[in-house]
């Protein structure tokens, strides 16, 4: 044996046979590296995919609870079943993503138990709704439970969404204790929540901001997009007519988009003092499509009332006029505020106008005026053949009525109607409710938000 191990020291020392050892060192470090880097790859992508299904999930079931609310004050069967047919849409779509976690533990077996409930409660109820049949105090009292536990639901996602986004939790330490950290997280959901629910579903066979309106800026027919086509020398005189030719130091051309939604010159601006300004022109009138001026906001000392007021001196100043606040949010020391246009006493919101207000000192830090420009015309408001009193028959007799107007409303269609608009409470919980002024019918229901950041709706 020492004869060998002599034998063997004086081959390593012959050198090519040291090169060849290290020649296979060098191998198995490098496809040790790539086994390492493909591992960590796919774990990315594992992660990756996992947090996609993760706030898809979150987004679906803040959807069924905005639904269940909704269906909780429908007044009428047409408007109910097309509430109940979106939560029951709602609610399956959560169940798909809920099952790409990579979790198993009994909480989420409740978890996936009571979507799958909501799922074939909604659109159980749709049916009775689509026959013309209206939903009794039973099916109100199974809703506002549901409601409550999707709140419950709602907030255990978030917590575990905040867990995940600061560290506390990763998908990889889920997948291998999820009967431990995940269990802790849903715990709230139990079996017992369900069970009194569970005794219902057997009498059914077959067992569904920005602000209001604000996601229906764009139209094929461009109204409010009037006069002759400009060329690009005409669009910089129509930002020294916007801005002020003595402000401007200097004006860049960032080119021609053809085919934005509204075709328009796009320029930079230095202004003399010191600010830079991107501003689009459109092509067709020579019109301001949107501007944005790049400064920093350090502080909130003007109010949001005081804001809404220079918001709308602004407009009037620039030709926009008869336009109301609606709805607002605040970034980082800039309140965007939505400016509806009013004719008549009527708010109009598909003529929706957007203007960013710096909350320190009150300058204008931006305007967008798609909705406008697509939508905006004189409107015939003589439509009304139901009084306000009748209109208010169609609401949920549990509505505390805060306000109410007239209102004109876009449809998913690109057709407008006619509305009453009804704000009001029901359970500490605002909404906005929409009776057509022509025949009665309960048109929309939009949910009010108020966050120390804005009013929204959805």
């Amino acid at each position: 044996m020492k004869n060998i191990l002599v034998d063997w020291k004086n081959r390593l020392k012959k050198g090519h046979m040291l090169s060849v050892i290290c020649v296979l060192l060098l191998i198995v470090a490098i496809l040790g590296f790539i086994l390492y880097k493909k591992q960590s790859e796919y774990k990315q992508a594992s992660e990756n995919s996992y947090n996609l299904a993760f706030y898809e999930l979150v987004g679906y079931v803040q959807n069924v609870e905005a639904y269940l609310a909704k269906s909780m004050i429908s007044s009428t069967p047409e408007k109910a079943a097309d509430t109940l047919t979106n939560l029951w849409r709602e609610a399956n779509l959560a169940q798909s993503y809920l099952s790409r976690l990579p979790i198993e533990s009994q909480e989420l077996e409740n978890t996936a138990k009571f979507l799958n409930q909501v799922s074939d409660y909604s659109y159980s109820l749709s049916r009775k709704n689509i026959y013309n049949e209206d939903l009794n105090d039973e099916d109100f009292k199974n809703l506002k439970d549901l409601h409550v536990y999707s709140i419950e639901l709602e907030n255990t996602l978030n917590q575990l969404s905040s867990d995940l986004n600061e560290g506390r939790l990763s998908w990889s330490e889920l997948n291998k204790k999820g009967t431990v950290a995940f269990a802790q997280q849903v715990d709230n959901i139990t079996k017992e929540s369900f069970s009194s629910l569970e005794e219902n579903f057997h009498e059914y066979t077959g067992l569904i901001y920005d602000g209001a309106f604000s996601e229906h800026l764009t139209g094929i027919d461009k109204k409010g997009l009037t006069g002759d086509d400009i060329d690009e020398e005409q669009a910089k005189e129509k930002i020294e007519q916007f801005i002020g030719k003595d402000n401007i130091k200097e004006t860049n051309s960032l080119g021609y988009s053809e085919n934005a939604n509204i075709p328009v010159y796009d320029f930079s601006v230095n202004t003399n003092d010191e600010k830079n300004i991107n501003i689009s022109i459109s092509k067709k009138g020579g019109h301001i499509v949107a501007m944005n001026v790049n400064r920093d906001v350090n502080a909130e000392i003007i109010t949001q009332e005081e804001a809404n007021e220079k918001g709308k001196e602004f407009l009037n100043e620039k030709g926009f006029y008869n336009m109301k606040e609606t709805y607002y949010l605040k970034q980082e020391g800039i309140v965007t505020v939505n400016y509806a246009y009013m004719q008549d006493n009527v708010v109009v919101y598909p003529d929706l106008i957007k203007v960013k207000i710096a909350l320190d000192n009150g300058d204008i830090m931006g305007i967008e005026t798609t909705g406008y420009l697509n939508n905006h015309q004189t409107r015939d408001v003589s439509g009304v053949k139901i009084d306000k009193e009748k209109a208010k028959e169609k609401l949920n007799p549990d509505l505390e009525i805060e306000s109410e107007g007239l209102a004109i409303i876009p449809t998913n269609w690109k057709t407008e109607l006619l509305c009453y608009e009804f704000k009001g409470k029901i359970d500490n919980r605002e909404f906005l409710v929409y009776i057509n002024a022509e025949n009665g019918k309960e048109e929309d229901i939009l949910i009010i938000t108020n966050t120390p950041n804005g009013t929204l709706t959805m």
